[in-house]
């Protein structure tokens, strides 16, 4: 069921995926759109190794709370629409949020819609609809990062951790979140073609975050 509720439900997805935290940081505070440096993404990974340490936690804080908060709109909805929380119903419509704020983070309308990768807003979705998936990618994303130094790898085991966890550990029954992770393998797939590359052919950056890097 559709209603204007709904609808301004997803606007307001969109137009809170759409913040460009990382443009409007950089900007603002060091005169830098970092979009023009690194690997040109506008997201957090991009922003640490442009900017540092600080402004990359600010930055991947405000885009996990972009998806988060945009997910949550479900409860503005109303459950005469959605159906009770946790049914097949509600979770589709925190989904269809979800994936509207990551459009937005991806193309964004506020930043000529030239965005991120979406990897933290991305989570951020994960956070609200399954909290229990969201910390066995929170997990494995640590232990890839400080085994391996690589975000990007790092992003790509977690991503596809949700799907794994879903199915295998959670044995979730609603077949709308075992889609939606499946699409979040394909998307991160995409959207880290680049860095795959990279990585296969031994040129991705690495990111060090307690330790100074050596050369």
């Amino acid at each position: 069921m559709v209603s204007i509720y709904s609808i301004f439900a997803l606007i307001a997805a969109y137009l809170f995926g759409s913040i460009p935290t990382a443009v409007w940081l950089g900007q603002a505070f060091y005169g830098i759109d970092v979009r023009e440096y690194g690997s040109g993404n506008a997201g957090a990974t991009n922003t640490f190794r442009v900017l540092g340490k600080k402004a990359g936690i600010a930055v991947m804080v405000v885009d996990i709370f972009k998806g988060y908060t945009a997910t949550n709109l479900a409860y503005f909805i109303g459950l005469s629409v959605t159906g009770p929380q946790n049914s097949t119903q509600f979770v589709n419509y925190e989904l269809a949020l979800g994936v509207t704020a990551v459009m937005g983070h991806l193309f964004p309308i506020f930043a000529g819609f030239r965005g991120g990768k979406g990897v933290a807003t991305l989570f951020g979705m994960i956070l609200a609809v399954n909290f229990t998936a969201a910390m066995f990618c929170v997990a494995v994303f640590i232990i890839v990062l400080l085994t391996t130094k690589y975000v990007s790898l790092s992003s790509i085991c977690a991503g596809f951790t949700f799907p794994l966890s879903i199915v295998f550990v959670l044995q979730s029954s609603i077949k709308s979140e075992v889609l939606y992770g499946m699409v979040v393998c394909i998307l991160i797939l995409v959207t880290h073609q680049k860095n795959l590359e990279r990585l296969l052919k031994g040129k991705e950056s690495k990111v060090y975050l307690f330790r100074k890097k050596t050369k």
